[in-house]
């Protein structure tokens, strides 16, 4: 006979949890930078593996916990396919003169003053036309980050301005996938979810544009703006510079506004420019290639080299050296490594019960209206932190607080727009979450030095449950009946 499953106590579901934040720490303080090339997958897969043997006290077995484990790493294929995708469009962008281009106009258009402003501003346009972060990143994200080291600004801020738009642009775009999730999982449509989520929103987006261009004023530019011209002369004497390279992200961005899926999008993307690359960048072809002339065969080993391997254009300007370099498919690896520990920690935690236990006791402090949203937004970063994933941090407290909230009274569009103030902005702070180990490779910037800039996201959480606690805009059940 089958042994019947026990649920895990509080204090037994929280030492998996215990131990993993006292490996992290370690790691941290050990390894510093280098923690997310191995140490904190690591630690993921020991805290997973404890985790399992507790299971085997709640009566699991290990095939139980095994189909929850590879469950939860297919959830994450989509973004693991994506992340390897960009690898590679990045070095085909890079050697066909895409992101170069876009450094070399942008430092004509961009000064220190208005940069950060303008990057929120750019980077939110970009993503409510795609639906995503991730590909705003990958594609205008990149050449701000050039533009930005290039007028001398910390690139903790750059990419906190970026970031900062693009989850703007991410959560009130209804191409977005956790956009889409959010209503799902409270029970309420798109459209009313975009529209009420717009009320927490716009304020936290409006406070951060204060806040970019206050900073703005206090930026000392004068250096990074005389060498301007160095660097484009740089620039330019290794690349063809011209508009017509503009076309290719143009064709991505007009691929996912059409609704074409990201994955093939950033294919295009990539072989188009791979295309262009010989045609445009023939001397860049020849020095990967180690080639005198251009042939069919140099042309073919310089864009493979691009897709999958570290490259580097030396024009023997230190800064922009920097700025032109790229690992392609093969420096996502150690994100990709990431990404399945963390989904064989969540998939662990969620088989066994164990995440579910933790949020059920928070909701039982959660008397008041204000305090069931502070209590979803907080059980949203509590999955964020502990399941790694920004889709669980939807999905189960979705799940979980639907129903109270509809015994309260309360609207479901209350839960979605909560869902999407908490768990979709405030994965990308934390290092060993999906999107801030996805948003740290691409943007080369490590999450720890981008997170005290990053204005939307913390912003977001505390004004979602400013409006609970002052009980603004809280839509009840109620009400709309009377209404209609």
């Amino acid at each position: 006979m089958e042994k019947q499953h026990k649920e895990p106590s509080l204090v037994l579901s929280l030492l998996p949890i215990l131990l993993l934040i006292v490996l992290l720490a370690a790691n941290v303080y050990i390894f510093k930078d280098d923690s997310s090339y191995g140490p904190n997958q690591m630690a993921l897969i020991f805290a997973a593996a404890f985790a399992g043997v507790l299971s085997l006290k709640l009566n699991y077995t290990w095939e139980e916990i095994l189909d929850s484990i590879v469950k939860s790493i297919s959830s994450a294929m989509a973004a693991i396919l994506i992340l390897l995708m960009i690898g590679s469009l990045a070095g085909t962008w890079l050697i066909s003169g895409v992101v170069p281009a876009m450094i070399y106009y942008g430092l004509d258009i961009l000064n220190p003053t208005i940069f950060l402003f303008a990057a929120c501003v750019v980077s939110a346009v970009v993503s409510i036309a795609t639906g995503s972060s991730w590909s705003t990143a990958a594609t205008i994200g990149i050449a701000l980050m050039g533009i930005g080291q290039a007028l001398g600004i910390h690139e903790g801020l750059i990419a906190g301005a970026i970031i900062s738009g693009a989850y703007f642009g991410d959560k009130m775009s209804p191409l977005s996938d956790t956009t889409n999730l959010a209503p799902a999982m409270a029970g309420t449509d798109l459209f009313t979810h975009i529209k009420y989520m717009a009320l927490t929103t716009g304020p936290s987006m409006g406070i951060t544009l204060v806040i970019f261009l206050i900073w703005g004023f206090t930026i000392n530019g004068t250096v990074a703006l005389d060498s301007v011209s160095e660097v484009q002369t740089a620039i330019a004497s290794k690349f063809n510079i011209n508009l017509f390279l503009f076309v290719v992200p143009a064709v991505v961005i007009l691929l996912i506004v059409k609704k074409m899926p990201a994955l093939p999008a950033l294919l295009i993307g990539t072989l188009f420019a791979a295309i262009l690359a010989p045609i445009l960048q023939p001397q860049v072809i020849n020095s990967i290639s180690g080639s005198e002339f251009l042939t069919l065969k140099s042309a073919y080993e310089g864009v493979m080299q691009a897709m999958f391997t570290e490259i580097d254009i030396i024009t023997g300007n230190g800064m922009v050296d920097k700025l032109l370099s790229s690992s392609g498919m093969s420096g996502m690896l150690p994100t990709v490594w990431l990404i399945v520990c963390a989904m064989i920690f969540g998939g662990t935690m969620e088989g066994n019960g164990m995440l579910k236990r933790i949020a059920k006791k928070i909701i039982s402090y959660a008397h008041s209206t204000g305090s069931l949203i502070a209590a979803t937004a907080g059980t949203c970063i509590t999955f964020n932190l502990t399941a790694s994933d920004q889709y669980i941090a939807i999905v189960v407290p979705g799940r979980m607080y639907a129903k109270e909230f509809k015994e309260r009274g309360l609207a479901p569009e209350n839960l979605s727009r909560t869902l999407e103030d908490s768990g979709t902005v405030t994965s990308v702070l934390i290092p060993w979450n999906t999107c801030g180990a996805y948003q740290s490779t691409v943007l080369g910037v490590a999450t720890l030095t981008y997170l005290p800039y990053c204005f939307f996201n913390i912003i977001s959480p505390f004004m979602t449950i400013l409006f609970g606690y002052a009980n603004i805009k809280i839509r009840k059940i109620e009400k709309d009946v009377n209404e209609e």
